[in-house]
């Protein structure tokens, strides 16, 4: 693999496959759920992480009970932290997020939602990733959609899962 661009100096500690749990809800929702989640983030030397998410519901016993959200896409990096992410979801959902990248810290906010024509509403989104220590990173997700408010939708802590 070749080493990383200069670029992604404030995100080199994400590298790698992270798993965990988390828990969410959402006004629109029956209830609070748990669910598990894998995330992986990549590169090939350019200045821009590929990343993938998956998730799982789970039930009161911590089994797998179905897949739940999936996403992939495209943290582009540039001068001075700034971060222009690209995400598609498999449910219709395209968004670009904007933000920072601070040494173990990015936070990206919504710039533009683009759906596909029977795609569930979504209007805003705000995600946050923390590096805890190298291997811990933690997941916030806050989500305007379906009528509501931008509020929390989602939160994970997950552990480094690829032996780096």
């Amino acid at each position: 693999m070749p080493a990383p661009h200069a670029l992604l100096a404030p995100v080199t500690g994400f590298l790698g496959t992270w798993v965990g749990r988390g828990c969410g809800g959402y006004p629109t929702l029956a209830e609070e759920f748990t669910y598990a989640q894998e995330v992986t983030f990549s590169h090939d030397g350019r200045p821009f992480l590929h990343y993938e998410a998956r998730a799982w519901l789970l039930d009161a016993d911590g089994t797998p009970l179905r897949p739940s959200a999936r996403e992939s896409g495209w943290w582009r990096l540039q001068p001075e932290g700034r971060v222009e992410a690209l995400i598609t979801q498999p449910t219709g959902i395209a968004e670009i997020s904007v933000g920072r990248a601070d040494e173990g810290t990015v936070d990206l906010t919504t710039h533009q939602v683009a759906l596909a024509p029977t795609a569930k509403e979504v209007n805003a989104t705000r995600r946050r990733y923390t590096l805890i220590d190298e291997d811990t990173l933690t997941f916030v997700h806050d989500l305007a959609a379906v009528g509501q408010p931008l509020q929390h939708h989602l939160s994970a802590q997950l552990r480094r899962g690829d032996g780096n």
